[in-house]
């Protein structure tokens, strides 16, 4: 896999402006902060975050990926600036589970989600090597 991140566009913080990979295609479901009980749970965007990006690494784990694989991540976001006043918390809450290999990735604010609950939802796709 190879980050690509020209200099033209300015050095990124928290993603890779593109992604090239080989091999299979995972693609991952949309996940919120659900338990296995499919309750929503955490109070705030930083719990919630935290659950829905375990959600999605779980998945990813189960199909045999890990979280270096992930190409491309999309975060939706109900309440854009609680999400941007705790951008440091998430932040640290992504290099903590995920890493600091960042996928190409996007922040996208949205009326509502699935269920009325949830703050964030995280989605995405990964390759995994061919070997």
């Amino acid at each position: 896999m190879e980050r690509i991140n020209p200099p033209e566009l300015g050095k990124p913080s928290g993603f890779s402006h593109a992604v090239v990979a080989e091999g299979r295609v995972v693609f991952l479901a949309g996940q919120t902060a659900l338990d296995a009980s499919n309750r929503i749970v955490g109070d705030g965007v930083v719990e919630q975050f935290e659950r829905a990006l375990g959600n999605l690494l779980a998945s990813l784990r189960a199909a045999g990926g890990s979280p270096e694989d992930l190409c491309s991540v999309t975060i939706y976001i109900v309440d854009m600036d609680d999400y941007r006043a705790h951008a440091r918390e998430i932040g640290a809450v992504w290099r903590r589970l995920a890493g600091t290999e960042y996928p190409a990735m996007a922040g996208i604010g949205v009326a509502r989600l699935w269920d009325a609950e949830a703050l964030v939802e995280v989605q995405g796709f990964a390759v995994l090597s061919r070997d």
